[in-house]
Order: structure tokens, then sequence, then C-alpha cells
């Protein structure tokens, strides 16, 4: 009998044994977590790559003169590395590939901008502040005007009156606005 009770109990085992294989859960597999890990809100922020730049046409380029006229916006485009290079752009057709593409005009002095395309590219231009303040190398500076003096043993000549010089009268500034206190008189009325 107790041989009986010992397969029993053996072959009950094995039973509940492969049972519960069935239920246990099965490995997952890591791709489960794959979208987790390319988003996730605890990773440290890393910065994008950007694709290699092309080379900047107008990198060196500065806007050295902007003038409106009725034919036409004019643009003297120049570079700070190249001082030879200078092109003289108008609003009508585009000169040696560089074409006006809009001009935002400013009534402060510097403040223009100019955007100038080249090949499909687009660029905006300014002022270069430091180039416009040095005084232009070929520029004469300002001659002051000759005065004229007699020579010591000059004499006018008899019987010619000496000019006057041209004197202007004193203009008033305000005339109307402005009118003389009224003298003030005492109140010597009687009761």
């Amino acid at each position: 009998m107790r041989l009986r009770i010992a397969f029993m109990s053996i072959f009950l085992l094995s039973a509940a044994t492969f049972a519960r294989a069935d239920d246990l859960p099965m490995k997952v597999s890591f791709d489960r977590y794959k979208g987790m890990l390319e988003h996730s809100p605890f990773a440290v922020a890393t910065a994008v790559v950007a694709p290699a730049a092309t080379p900047n046409f107008a990198k060196d380029l500065y806007v050295a003169n902007a003038a409106r006229s009725p034919d036409g916006d004019m643009v003297t485009v120049a570079s700070m590395t190249d001082k030879e290079f200078k092109k003289y752009l108008t609003t009508r057709a585009p000169v040696d590939g560089y074409a006006i593409a809009s001009i935002e005009w400013s009534e402060k002095i510097g403040e223009t901008k100019v955007t100038i395309s080249k090949d499909g590219q687009y660029a905006t231009l300014t002022f270069n502040q430091s180039e416009l303040s040095k005084p232009a190398p070929n520029r004469p500076g300002v001659v002051p005007a000759p005065t004229f003096q007699q020579p010591s043993n000059f004499q006018r000549p008899v019987g010619l009156p000496t000019p006057t010089p041209h004197v202007r009268g004193v203009i008033q500034r305000n005339p109307m606005g402005q009118q003389p206190p009224a003298p003030s008189t005492p109140n010597n009325a009687e009761d």
C-alpha cells in the first residue's frame, strides 16, 4: 500500500509541475523596451548634429551704401576681407549672379537691411558700423577756405567810397507772442 501511495504522490506532483509551467510568464523580448529607450523622459538631451554647412557666400559682405532712385533702388555691397570686392546692385537686374531680393528701409542711419541672393542662396546684409566709421583713405581732408589778405602797400583809389558791409537787422523771435507787460498802476479808487 505504501508503494501505491508513493506512485500516486509522484504522479500528482509531476502533473502539478507541468500544469504550473504553462502558468509561468514567458521571457519577454527586449524589443518591447526599444521605444522607451529611444524616447526616454529621463535621458540627457544631446545636441542634434547638423549636416555639413555649405560655405556662405555672404559671410564677409556688408552694405556699404544704399540709395533710392526713380529708376530702381541701388545698393553697394563690399567685403570686409577683400577690399577690392565691390558690387553695385540694382533692383532692375542681377550683377555677376548677385541680385537684390528685398530692402528694408529705415529712417535711422545704418539700420537699413538688404536681402541679396546668389545661386539660389539668400543672405540679409546690414551696414558694417566699424567700417563706416573709419575715414576713407582716398578722401581728402577738409581744406579751409583761403583768406584774402591785401598787401600792406595797397592803397584804395581816391574817389571810390568804402563799401559798407551787408549787415542784417535783428530778427525778433516772436514779435506777436510776447507783448511787454503793462505798467502796473496802483488802484486809488475810493470807496
